[in-house]
């Protein structure tokens, strides 16, 4: 009987695993529909900010999703066509025309491949989390402005339609999570429109869908140097809003599903994607913070299948089902958008309570982030400039903590001072006025026990003070140094032109 026992287990323990594999597909192919059909609209919305053809929209958001499934460094985040990139290349259209746009997304692609191997993803760690809160905040209230217009000067069906996509995605996982919140509204209130013959907006007024596959093909471009130099900012602005987007929205999915990713592989990856899309005639993306949200929040998608089916759905669906999915009622995708914005807003942030204990410097650059985003629509703006704003808190909170105290010697020959704090550009500005230049004995001992010197701001401020000693016949020795600060001090000690 023992001898059965081990095949018994393993019987047992096998079928668990085949139903775990079983719901893992279905989670990660309704997770990919659901995200198909939304990126419809937002890809011929941004194509319409670009000045291109619907197509050349849903074409990029094809390439982009389905490329870095493969390439990407972070499993179940969305990369298609978006408003930042769209705002960056709307221009190059504009003003030298769709070829330029192509080569203009190809050499771009190509940057994001070379900061990627520059290590430019590691810069990611000097982005504060008080950053980080203003940047999902701002995105859920960027995203649900964007919804906004879609529910001005409508018909009135649409807002009971929108009424009840809500009610949908807020009951929906009450009663089953087999199939996705977003999802059930989409079916039901199409189901609804068709059926009862309301006119509302849809997806089919936003623009026409393609009805054939992209083929690939190089930009219509003159291959010259001023063709270079002329595209040259444009790819490079293009590049790093794109890789800002898409790590800033890789370490946000990192922490929902609390699992690490390889950013150098995404920036790498991004650039791949970017290339190809460029080929294809499409007009480059980056990662998609609000269907990336639908798929990892709301779908509970984890895996790159989720993403490439992403894709490949967007795909068969404007080819093949295109009279269908044109009849989407908008009412129903500005429903799921508007729920995945109260899901991905920070609401604990700004509670009385936190904003009480929370330092006003971490609340204001929160603050200002959002409002950098919001004013400027670009998600990249309010990153840089509130890690500005979080830098100059830090140097000027760290910067107050420098302490000067002296000790006389008994014998009245020698004075001893300690300094505690870090020792920088933003602290030793009065530094010399912290001494009793005039009042000292002959001999001062400076001891750097309790202190480091970080910069060249730092060995410029000791040797101000020891020329200003130096001018009263008086002589100064600085002990306690660590080894790094020491060697700092030693290499650039009277060479700054200090006291000159």
């Amino acid at each position: 009987m023992s001898s059965h026992a081990p095949a018994a287990g393993r019987r047992r323990f096998a079928r668990p695993a085949c139903l775990a594999s079983a719901k893992v597909l279905r989670t990660e192919v309704l997770g990919g529909l659901v995200v198909g059909l939304a990126l419809i609209p937002e890809a011929i919305s941004f194509s319409v900010i670009s000045g291109v053809s619907p197509s050349v929209g849903l074409f990029a958001s094809f390439t982009m999703a389905v490329v870095i499934s493969v390439v990407g460094g972070r499993p179940a985040m969305i990369s298609a066509a978006t408003g930042a990139v769209a705002l960056v290349i709307g221009p190059v259209n504009r003003e030298y025309g769709f070829g330029a746009l192509v080569a203009t997304v190809i050499l771009g692609g190509l940057c994001q491949i070379v900061l990627g191997a520059l290590g430019v993803a590691k810069l990611m760690r000097f982005v504060p989390r008080s950053v980080m809160v203003g940047f999902v905040n701002a995105l859920a209230i960027t995203i649900f402005l964007a919804q906004v217009p879609n529910l001005l000067h409508v018909p009135w069906p649409v807002y009971p339609l929108f009424a009840g996509g809500l009610v949908l995605m807020v009951l929906s996982p009450r009663i089953t999570k087999a199939v996705p919140a977003p999802l059930v509204t989409i079916v039901v209130l199409t189901a609804v429109t068709l059926g009862a013959g309301i006119s509302v907006p849809t997806v089919g007024d936003k623009g026409s869908l393609p009805s054939s596959l992209p083929v690939p093909g190089l930009p219509d471009v003159p291959f010259t140097l001023h063709t270079l130099t002329t595209l040259a900012p444009y790819a490079l602005a293009f590049a790093l809003v794109g890789l800002m987007e898409s790590m800033m929205t890789a370490k946000l999915v990192d922490e929902i599903t609390d699992s690490p990713s390889n950013k150098t592989r995404e920036c790498v990856g991004q650039g791949i994607a970017n290339i190809v899309t460029g080929l294809f005639g499409g007009m480059g993306g980056c990662a998609m913070i609000g269907q990336t949200m639908i798929n990892v929040r709301s779908s509970g998608a984890r895996t790159r299948l989720s993403t490439f089916l992403a894709g490949t759905f967007l795909m068969v669906l404007c080819v093949v089902l295109g009279p269908l999915v044109s009849d989407i009622p908008m009412a129903a995708l500005v429903a799921v958008m508007v729920l995945v914005c109260v899901a991905t807003f920070d609401w604990h942030s700004i509670r009385p309570t936190t904003l009480r204990r929370m330092p006003v410097g971490e609340t204001a650059v929160m603050a200002v982030t959002v409002a950098c985003v919001v004013a400027t629509g670009n998600l990249a703006v309010g990153v840089v400039v509130g890690t500005l704003c979080a830098m100059a808190v830090f140097a000027r909170r760290v910067s107050d903590h420098v302490h000067v105290s002296g000790v006389l010697d008994p014998e009245g020959g020698r004075v001893v001072y300690a300094v505690t704090g870090e020792l920088f550009f933003g602290s030793v500005g009065d530094l010399t006025q912290r001494f009793d230049l005039r009042g000292d004995p002959q001999e001062v001992v400076v001891d750097l026990s309790g202190t480091r010197v970080w910069d060249a701001s730092s060995v410029a401020a000791l040797d101000a003070l020891e020329a200003r000693y130096a001018e009263l016949g008086k002589r100064v020795e600085f002990t306690g140094l660590d080894a790094s600060s020491a060697a700092l001090h030693g290499r650039l000690a009277g060479q700054l032109g200090a006291g000159h």
